[in-house]
């Protein structure tokens, strides 16, 4: 990769999952990463432990549902690095039966995982990015977010959300050098697939394990996808190779969605 023009990635939601597979393999490719999530005390973590594994990496508390937070966020990435890609990953899970979701839930989930993605990017493309000859928004939606999820209407309508932001944006932008993409992870074995199968769980009157086979049924590869198989995509990406690949949205999914 072009280190001179995208020395530096913003990763959103860096320290667990696929946020943490993905700071993990785009420092492993030599570029500064800084990352936010939530929990300062867990960023610090990450960040020392990452530090002590020789990547370059810094961090900072973030909630991505405040635009103060957002704004901050990355005035500090910029003082660590010029950031040239923006990994989107920050996301949560809720749902329910429709007709009984609370009105804040659904602004919660559309709040973190599509409004969250609008202002950030815009907050990053203001920092600079727009003006860069190269450089790399990368959204991580779902395959939920090209098909709809059972009792998960508030998390497919916002993954939605984010996919056709990611298209038009990428439309938008093409010809610049800056290309915006989705990547659109199945089921993936991370501490949130945890909890949504707990939820099914206690829904539908079943063990976890139960859950976790019915889910795996469905799955052409009769497996959960990996935190590093996604993350594996995204660095991919990042490459110059992935020039041509722009206002795209693609599922790792052991072939669960097949568009």
């Amino acid at each position: 990769m072009d280190h001179q023009h995208a020395n530096t990635a913003l990763v959103t939601g860096g320290t667990s999952g696929i946020g943490l597979a993905t700071v993990h393999e785009l420092a492993s490719r030599g570029l500064k990463v800084f990352l936010c999530a939530r929990d300062g005390d867990r960023v610090a973590t990450t960040v020392e432990k990452l530090r002590s594994e020789g990547f370059d990496v810094a961090g900072t508390a973030c909630d991505v549902r405040s635009e103060d937070d957002i704004l901050r966020t990355v005035e500090e990435a910029g003082a660590f690095g010029e950031v040239g890609i923006l990994v989107n990953n920050a996301g949560r899970s809720g749902g329910g039966v429709t007709a009984q979701i609370a009105d804040d839930l659904w602004q919660e989930v559309l709040a973190t995982n599509l409004t969250s993605v609008f202002r950030m990017t815009k907050a990053v493309l203001n920092a600079g990015l727009q003006e860069r000859s190269r450089g790399r928004i990368i959204n991580i939606a779902s395959t939920a977010g090209k098909q709809g999820v059972v009792y998960g209407a508030p998390y497919s309508a916002s993954k939605h959300g984010v996919v056709g932001f990611t298209k038009a944006l990428g439309l938008e932008l093409a010809g610049t050098g800056v290309t915006v993409n989705a990547v659109c992870p199945g089921y993936v074995e991370t501490p949130m697939a945890q909890h949504i199968r707990a939820g099914y769980a206690e829904h539908w009157q079943i063990t976890e394990e139960d859950v976790l086979a019915r889910f795996s049924g469905k799955i052409p590869l009769g497996r959960y996808s990996t935190a590093e198989e996604v993350a594996g995509l995204v660095g991919y990406l990042t490459t110059a190779t992935a020039d041509a690949i722009t206002a795209q949205a693609i599922n790792v999914c052991g072939g669960l969605g097949n568009f």
